[in-house]
């Protein structure tokens, strides 16, 4: 049996690529069932496909110069018509909740591809299902294995940690504040990501620059230096506004750091499935309060054995991939016999 063809919407890796990506490319490549197609406008636009897997769809529109952005707004609606006009199916990956923050016409064409999903895919439990879409679970993996070739480091006595992209919804103003008016004797703070605009690398750095024991590097890490903050940090704190599927929790948890997240169900669930000690919960914002009382919980209850992942291995995730394609590809048949 011929092995079907499967693009995502992520090219080539690179080295900033996010090591979701990665692995679950070479996850699904280790299918024989399957033949893996990197995006390429090519690929798109002419190449025989099977299947599109959606993953950040706005993420393929970006572009340096005004008219490189049109160019791609231009190919992907003829992408669009072109899933359309065949009737590929589509199978989403839920990472996110909301939209993305894109302007009006980049949202209208992202909303044109993710409204022709045949089958989503949710990576986590508490995640909404969609009327009139069929859904299957497939859990974030972890980065256990990725991760397993860097030092690590020994933890500091009251150090937090914060690394990944600078973002608005991810609260990092909230952190300087609660670290700030913390408390707690002792603690320094290491932030580490690439801002997302000019005015957060201003903001982040004039606030840090205020705060004793507070250092920024405001660029992309690499792996090995993203690994010594995460080690080197009692505890990792992801100050998000909005929240629900987070691989910087699981990283952390992958390296064995506990974490301080958002109180939602998603975050309670995967407080329940690694194990007492690891995931300590804030409501609301995040302040000075909440992150004293999980320096103050984690010191006096800490992590007795490593966070449980084994629901969260590639190999799993790989052939449930997979499987997901070929009944994306089922229902999408069974639904063109029931076509006028």
């Amino acid at each position: 049996m011929p092995s079907i063809r499967v693009m995502q919407t992520f090219g080539a890796p690179r080295t900033t690529t996010n090591p979701y990506i990665v692995q679950l490319a070479h996850a699904i490549e280790a299918d024989p069932r399957i033949t893996h197609v990197p995006f390429s406008w090519r690929s798109a636009l002419i190449e025989p496909l099977d299947v599109v897997h959606v993953h950040w769809a706005d993420a393929v529109l970006a572009g340096r110069t005004p008219l490189t952005r049109l160019a791609k707004r231009v190919a992907f609606a003829l992408f669009v018509a072109r899933v359309r006009l065949f009737r590929i199916p589509v199978v989403r990956t839920v990472h996110n909740l909301t939209e993305p923050s894109v302007g009006p016409v980049d949202r209208a064409l992202v909303r044109a591809l993710i409204g022709r999903t045949t089958l989503r895919i949710h990576l986590s439990p508490t995640t909404p299902d969609e009327e009139g879409t069929p859904a299957v679970l497939i859990e974030h993996g972890h980065y256990i294995n990725w991760f397993g070739q860097y030092r690590k480091s020994d933890a500091v006595t009251g150090r937090i940690g914060y690394a990944g992209l600078l973002k608005a919804y991810k609260g990092i103003d909230r952190l300087l504040s609660a670290f700030s008016e913390s408390h707690m004797p002792g603690l320094s703070l290491r932030v580490a990501g690439k801002p997302a605009d000019a005015q957060t690398d201003r903001f982040v750095r004039e606030r840090v620059a205020s705060l004793p024991r507070a250092e920024a590097d405001l660029r992309y890490i690499s792996e090995a230096e993203l690994v010594t903050l995460v080690t080197s940090s009692e505890l990792i704190v992801l100050p998000y506004i909005v929240m629900h599927n987070s691989g910087a929790a699981l990283a952390a948890l992958s390296l064995e750091r506990p974490i301080l997240v958002p109180d939602n169900p998603t975050n309670r669930a995967l407080a329940n499935e690694v194990g007492p000690g690891w995931v300590h919960l804030f409501q609301g914002e995040l302040t000075a309060q909440g992150l004293d009382d999980a320096i103050q919980d984690l010191r006096a209850s800490p992590p007795t054995q490593k966070p449980r992942l084994d629901n969260r291995e590639w190999t799993h995730a790989g052939r449930r991939h997979v499987d997901a394609y070929l009944q994306a590809m089922t229902l999408n048949n069974r639904h063109r016999k029931d076509l006028p």
